[in-house]
């Protein structure tokens, strides 16, 4: 929006040799709509007041306690508007909870907590507080899962019958967290990922995307996990079966251990007029195949695409845009939320949000569950 200052962002974690940090900051002010101005980057000084300097932040208002931070920077004038929370999975609540009870919105990564249990008491304190929550599904933010979305939110495909989803990553077919790799190490440990392995670092993206762009909700789940690589305490590949509440069926299938595999995300949704099939490694093109009609290639940016994916376009048709633009419709979304907030306006559906927080847990814990009884169990 125009004329509005830049909305003030804290962030919690996202210290020395992380991975995520830099791409949440990056993302908050692609579009010049955010700006970060403090942070609890480590809880050891040294490595806070270190990311504060990297990050160019004021070092009076760089912390080792994100709980010192949100009392220091809450009787500011200039204090920060929201938190983004950075961190390992078992951190999200307390910290989110924390800016909550300070009336501080709040920008998560996914998952929302380290259990559904803990989800659910989010859950109760974000409705309690009327403040804005958005969690970062970044795949959300790109412009043809938005027409995808768009597409069979208006009946383009008909009914839908069938869906499919994969996310294939191979970074892990060895046991890195064994080796000193620091990502690896807490995305395997229990303590700090929480029950899901890679059901909960990957597999929570693409039960977003199947539910965010079919419109339809999982009903039930027959899954598989296996921990391929000895010694690991956390699956690391899960295959499943999906019904869908309009009685769709479907499978889903997440991997660490596909060998070759970078970051290999595929959604494909059949209706009784047509398909749709989508690639995170081609993301501005949209295959759609119509009944009896020829194949059509929707590209990103074009004058053709529904309302809501042009809103995520930036550049002309034929540039393309990919993983940190998407990151930063986000940011976007949640800066929206947040005037919106300001403005007694009614939040924007389109960012993802506490219940796809809720659902995402739920989605681990009964991945868990059906694996263990070897059969379907209720959504």
């Amino acid at each position: 929006m125009e004329n509005e200052p830049k909305l003030r962002m804290g962030m919690i974690g996202g210290g020395p040799g992380a991975f995520i940090g830099p791409v949440h900051r990056i993302a908050a002010e692609l579009d010049g709509r955010i700006e970060m101005v403090a942070g609890a980057f480590s809880h050891l000084s040294e490595r806070s007041r270190a990311a504060g300097v990297a990050y160019h932040i004021d070092s009076t208002r760089t912390y080792a306690d994100y709980r010192q931070m949100i009392e220091a920077e809450r009787c500011r004038a200039d204090g920060i508007e929201f938190v983004a929370i950075v961190t390992p999975n078992h951190l999200h609540l307390p910290m989110a909870l924390a800016a909550l009870e300070a009336g501080i919105p709040v920008m998560s990564d996914k998952p929302a907590t380290a259990s559904y249990e803990e989800a659910l008491q989010l859950e109760a304190a974000v409705t309690k507080s009327g403040l804005p929550y958005g969690l970062t599904h970044t795949y959300a933010g790109y412009q043809m899962v938005r027409q995808a979305r768009a597409m069979c939110s208006d009946g383009k495909l008909g009914v839908i019958r069938k869906v499919a989803v994969e996310y294939l990553q191979g970074w892990l077919s060895h046991p890195l967290e064994a080796r000193g790799n620091k990502q690896a190490e807490w995305r395997t440990d229990p303590a700090r990922s929480g029950a899901g392995g890679a059901i909960g670092d990957i597999g929570t993206h693409i039960f977003h995307l199947l539910e965010y762009i079919s419109g339809l909700r999982v009903m039930a789940i027959n899954a598989t996990l296996r921990n391929v690589v000895a010694g690991r305490k956390l699956d690391d590949d899960c295959n499943a079966f999906v019904r869908m509440d309009n009685g769709a069926a479907g499978t889903l299938a997440c991997s660490q251990v596909a060998a070759g595999e970078l970051n290999e995300i595929r959604v494909r949704i059949w209706g009784d007029k047509g398909s749709l099939d989508w690639r995170q490694q081609d993301p501005n093109r949209l295959t759609v195949k119509m009944l009896d009609k020829p194949e059509e290639i929707y590209h990103a940016s074009s004058g053709y695409l529904a309302g809501e994916a042009r809103a995520a376009s930036r550049i002309p048709a034929g540039h393309p845009e990919g993983y940190l633009e998407a990151f930063a419709i986000l940011y976007c979304d949640f800066a929206d939320a947040i005037i919106a907030w300001k403005r007694g306006k009614a939040l924007p559906d389109n960012l993802p949000g506490i219940e796809a927080g809720v659902r995402g847990m739920r989605f681990i814990e009964r991945v868990i569950e059906s694996n263990r009884k070897e059969g379907w169990v209720e959504f």
